[in-house]
């Protein structure tokens, strides 16, 4: 059962996708209540694409799927966290395991 969420007004909501086994945050995208209801039914990480307006599977094309192991939420009820086993290359697309590979330096 899906509990009451928070979701913006484009009806969006974050996941952060997070390695179960490592805890290593692996990417943010964003859900809607049905690509929440297709990763619950099929257990595998499905989001909303804000720049293609479709729905997308992640790893479809890739290969590089996310199979859920545990889903949360935060106190606020705006937020998911979505605990996965990566497979494949990694998260990222530009063939990185995790789209946190950069950081800011100070100068």
């Amino acid at each position: 059962m899906i509990p009451e969420l928070k979701y913006d007004d484009k009806g969006l909501i974050p996941a952060i996708i997070q390695d179960v086994t490592n805890n290593d945050v692996l990417m943010l995208a964003y859900m809607d209540e049905k690509a929440l209801e297709m990763t619950i039914k099929t257990g595998f990480t499905h989001f909303w694409s804000r720049s293609r307006q479709k729905y997308w599977k992640k790893g479809e094309t890739s290969g590089n799927v996310q199979k859920v192991k545990e889903i949360f939420y935060d106190c606020d009820e705006d937020t998911l966290l979505i605990k996965v086993i990566q497979k494949g290359q990694g998260a990222c697309h530009t063939g990185n395991r995790t789209c946190f590979y950069r950081t800011i330096t100070k100068t």
